[in-house]
């Protein structure tokens, strides 16, 4: 396997790779939080989008992301806007579902408090409850992010598309074992690295910046 490593980052094939899944990634990851974090916050703000659009959001989340793949390449064929649309339906429910519990988990007594001192409409919004229900929307991207990394395996391994997925297919069809456990330390320590250089520290500067991280 570190052979096969050492090959892969030599020759550029995973480097190559990399780009191309971590490219589609942000593209389909980003879509996913312009859409979702609006309508997570307009689902657990309005009544008429809990009761219309609240059962089918939660329904869809339910939906394993392979399941997408079909409906993709029927409606996109073999694309780059097919991988781009398994992306954004496999983590964009999980981002909306994350900010909706994240704005209603915040603490009655706060907003009762804040409306007490004068504060109404937009100023209670923005300035009371969104920030104190950063911690639970950032924990709704960082799940986001996972599920989109996992759709876009799933989108890369079923067809020729350049990327991870593909080098993991690669591997699949010539049986080679140590390729194969490469990609996937590739993919892991990719991982790892965008979760504590991204989010632990946007979580880090949410804590000192509302005092949670103080005992």
């Amino acid at each position: 396997m570190a052979r096969s490593l050492w090959e892969g980052f030599s020759d550029g094939t995973i480097l190559v790779g990399v780009g191309v899944s971590l490219r589609r990634l942000f593209i389909g990851y980003s879509i996913s939080l312009i859409v979702g974090l609006p309508l997570g916050l307009g689902l657990a703000r309005s009544k008429v989008l809990e009761d219309s659009l609240g059962t089918i959001v939660t329904g869809m989340q339910a939906l394993p992301s392979i399941c997408w793949l079909p409906i993709a390449l029927i409606w996109f064929g073999l694309s780059e806007t097919a991988i781009l649309f398994v992306v954004v339906a496999g983590s964009l429910f999980s981002i909306t579902i994350a900010t909706t519990a994240g704005v209603r988990n915040v603490p009655p007594l706060l907003v009762r408090a804040a409306r007490t001192m004068g504060a109404r409409g937009p100023q209670l919004y923005f300035r009371v409850i969104l920030p104190a229900s950063l911690p639970g929307i950032l924990s709704g991207m960082r799940l986001g992010w996972t599920f989109a990394w996992r759709s876009l395996m799933a989108g890369e391994l079923l067809f020729v598309s350049g990327g991870l997925g593909q080098l993991l297919a690669t591997g699949r069809e010539l049986r080679d074992m140590s390729r194969v456990l490469a990609v996937m330390v590739t993919i892991v320590g990719l991982g790892l690295l965008t979760d504590v250089l991204v989010f632990d520290r946007l979580e880090q500067r949410v804590r000192e910046r509302w005092g949670t991280d103080r005992a």
